[in-house]
């Protein structure tokens, strides 16, 4: 009874470790020697950069771009701002103002880059954690590597790059039209997407990431989290950082260090200093002093392979990493092995038949069942709390409550199935199916998701146990209890991972690995008495939290609710409409929509760029308001070759932020530049805006002391040309026409969409 209860221990000690090693649990404070990285030193700065918002064109932007800049001056470093138009992918242009620095090396060889944002996302969002986490996690860095004294081999160009936000404008300016881009051999990036957790690093490579592998080990920081899975998955999402730019453009290889938790902080209000985890930000110091002291001395000339590495971390043993071409050699003696044991087990009648089937159907069971209610369940949750959509992130506040239900509800289902099947003696019988069914997880990720090949490492540890359990007639539970301690630590982490970086619909994926865990754990687990008495157990736990989670489903002033409010002027029928996207109506917004709103589809035919593509919900009629609509210039409109060029220059009569023109997907463009810039074009199109998927054309940014916005534009010579303008400001709440009526504590403006904005439609026809 002992030996089991310190087994248990065992394995519930090696799940706590798996978790608290991802992350410092102490953070450097004012007294730390001025060489090293002080978390303390780095809020001070944080502190100056997150008082407001300041995304491009306001005043606040600005003065957090003067500050950085005089910080820098401060340690000695001459700084450089990079200015001028550029266009993303996306179709969003703005003019960014990058900030630059270059250090020195001895050695004129290729450099390294320092690299994150300073602006903040439009429009409420502070910017604590994305991305002044970055700014101060450099800033600090680099002055406690100055203060050392010594020279680097390598240059260090630092960059702060602007409109990150808005479409990796800066980044894209730096990559394409800055000399030094061509010097740069690794960047090292600095991110966030929500404001805790551990901070993964994510490589960004054209080729193989052999090299810069076995330069990370070298550099050996004290907390790496990263697996070549992680990256897998990333590498298949839209979620493109500064860094993107730097591998696809400029073919610069370099890393990503991320934090992702909290994720419904990300681009909020909520974003702020308070919120800021500090073990988060310890986190980031950890990583780049180690990094910056390696690269500044390594030879950044030779980190291109073509050859790819597994990589993942584990407690005390940090970074492991092994070749590519060990996949298939590696899952091919693991076969071998588990079909030889099957064949001895059988030999010696240690393993029966009955037993194996018998195993097989409470595994293959377990899993179904959790993978449904996994599926199902959250399905019934959003059904039952219907405004959790409301946070488009897709991770409600109370989102890690939810994570242990499910685990709860899946360890609860385990037992249940497990209690079913267990006899005396049949332990190896049953770990048959565990053992099988991960080894073909194993042949479907080397066949389709290679990075994930590291699974087969338990895989062996677990074939370990069988062995001894064949083997011995009585065997030592404690024995068992450490062989399964490298499978809790190397996949216990992605049981909040998945749902923490994709989202709570991934709660099945968590269910599942769950019970694939457990399946490792039959050696332990499986010899347990009173299964039913831990299944009933894991049940209780599972309602506790459903409690706990409903407990705090409501919103609050620290878990607020998101919503939102347009105002939209139509000056070609001289009409007014209220606007939300909200899904679930509030009193805040039910004042100007109303109780009977209507749906508001009608209003998407010319939909706003969002992260998530969300359109207006409800809309109601509004009232005129004297807003200054835009003045319109049509020049030098001259036919040549069938093709009608001519200049359209647009004026707006009041501060606006942000411009959106549209055009029906029937209208052809041979040509288009706007302020200059030639419009985004995929490569091989003869035509511009060519095969677009709506009627948007581009989004327009307005940065510091812009009055217009001048396009130069071709089309066939009969056709006619119709653009639909949509201006807008952020300050519906502030401006002097309106009377509206600040939110309540409990709620906050909706990230993502257009919000608390003034709008204002025109339409110039090109006859």
């Amino acid at each position: 009874m002992l030996k089991k209860a310190i087994a248990i221990l065992i394995l519930v000690l090696t799940v706590y470790i798996s978790f608290d090693a991802l992350l410092p649990n102490k953070i450097s404070d004012l007294n730390t020697p001025l060489n090293q990285f002080s978390t303390d030193r780095a809020l001070l700065q944080l502190a100056e950069l997150s008082k407001k918002p300041h995304y491009v064109g306001t005043n606040e932007h600005e003065r957090v771009r003067n500050y950085i800049v005089s910080q820098l001056e401060k340690l000695g470093l001459k700084t450089e701002l990079q200015e001028g138009y550029t266009i993303s992918k996306w179709g969003n242009i703005t003019k960014p103002i990058n900030i630059l620095v270059r250090i020195k090396g001895s050695n004129n060889s290729k450099a390294l880059m320092l690299l994150t944002h300073y602006d903040s996302n439009p429009h409420s969002a502070i910017g604590a954690s994305d991305s002044g986490s970055g700014v101060v996690t450099i800033l600090e860095g680099l002055r406690a590597f100055l203060n050392e004294g010594k020279q680097p081999k390598n240059d260090i160009i630092i960059g702060f790059t602007d409109a990150e936000e808005l479409g990796l404008n800066g980044a894209d300016l730096f990559v394409n039209k800055h000399k030094w881009a061509k010097d740069v051999g690794l960047v090292l990036n600095f991110e966030a997407r929500g404001s805790g957790g551990p901070s993964y690093m994510l490589i960004e490579t054209n080729g193989g990431n052999a090299k810069l592998m076995k330069q990370f080990v070298e550099a050996n920081p004290q907390f790496p989290v990263a697996n070549s899975l992680a990256y897998s998955i990333y590498k298949m999402l839209p979620n493109d950082t500064d860094l993107t730019v730097f591998r696809r453009d400029g073919n610069i290889e370099g890393f990503n260090f991320a934090f992702i938790d909290d994720h419904y902080d990300y681009h909020t209000q909520l974003d702020n200093y308070a919120r800021l985890d500090r073990n988060t930000l310890q986190h980031q110091g950890s990583y780049i002093m180690p990094l910056l002291h390696h690269f500044s001395q390594a030879n950044l000339k030779d980190v291109k392979t073509n050859e790819d590495y597994i990589y993942f971390n584990i407690p005390y043993f940090k970074t492991v990493i092994y070749p590519f071409s060990w996949i298939v050699p590696m899952l091919i003696v693991a076969i071998i092995l588990f079909l030889s044991l099957i064949i001895y087990g059988l030999k010696i009648k240690k393993l029966q038949p009955k037993a194996i089937g018998k195993g097989f159907i409470a595994f293959v069971l377990s899993i179904a069942f959790s993978a449904i209610i996994g599926v199902f369940g959250w399905k019934l949750i959003l059904l039952i709390y219907p405004h959790y959509g409301e946070l488009l992130h897709g991770f409600t506040y109370n989102g890690h409550t939810y994570i242990l239900l499910f685990v709860a509800i899946s360890l609860g289902i385990s037992f249940l199935f497990y209690s079913k099947v267990y006899k005396i003696n049949n332990t190896p019988s049953l770990l048959i199916a565990p053992l099988a069914i991960w080894l073909i997880i194993c042949i479907a990720v080397a066949i389709k998701l290679e990075g994930a090949s590291f699974f087969i490492i338990p895989v062996y540890f677990g074939l370990a146990s069988l062995f001894i359990l064949l083997r011995q007639k009585q065997p030592n539970v404690i024995a068992m209890a450490l062989l399964c301690i490298p499978a809790l630590f190397i996949l216990s982490p992605f049981i909040k991972m998945f749902p923490v970086g994709l989202g709570l619909k991934m709660l099945v994926a968590s269910a599942v690995f769950v019970v694939l865990l457990f399946g490792l754990c039959v050696p332990v687990l499986g010899v347990l008495k009173h299964k039913k008495r831990w299944s009933y157990i894991c049940f209780l736990l599972a309602v506790t939290a459903l409690f706990i989670a409903h407990l705090n489903s409501g919103f609050t002033p620290d878990t607020p609710k998101p919503n939102s409010l347009i105002y939209t002027l139509n000056t070609d029928n001289n009409s007014a409409t209220w606007a939300t996207y909200d899904t679930v109506l509030d009193k805040y917004t039910t004042n100007f929509i109303g109780e009977n709103a209507k749906e508001a589809s009608y209003l998407n035919n010319n939909t706003f760029g969002s992260k998530y593509a969300s359109g207006f919900t409800y809309a109601s009629s509004a009232p005129l308001k004297a807003i200054p609509e835009p003045k319109i210039e049509v020049y030098n409109d001259t036919i040549i070759d069938n093709k009608r060029y001519f200049n359209i220059c647009i004026m707006p009569q009041r501060n606006v932020q942000r411009i959106e023109v549209f055009s029906d997907s029937t209208n052809l463009f041979n040509t288009f530049k706007i302020n200059g810039v030639d419009a985004y074009r995929k490569k091989g199109d003869s035509l511009v805006f060519k095969n677009r998927n709506n009627n948007r054309l581009f989004s327009f940014f307005v940065s510091e002391n812009e009055e217009f916005l001048d396009l130069q534009i071709s089309v066939p010579e009969t056709q006619k040309t119709s653009l639909q303008l949509f201006e807008a400001s952020f300050d519906l709440l502030d401006n002097n026409l309106f009377s509206i009526p600040k939110r309540n504590t409990n709620m906050i403006p909706k990230p993502f969409v257009l919000n608390d904005a003034v709008l204002v439609k025109k339409t110039i026809v090109i006859e």
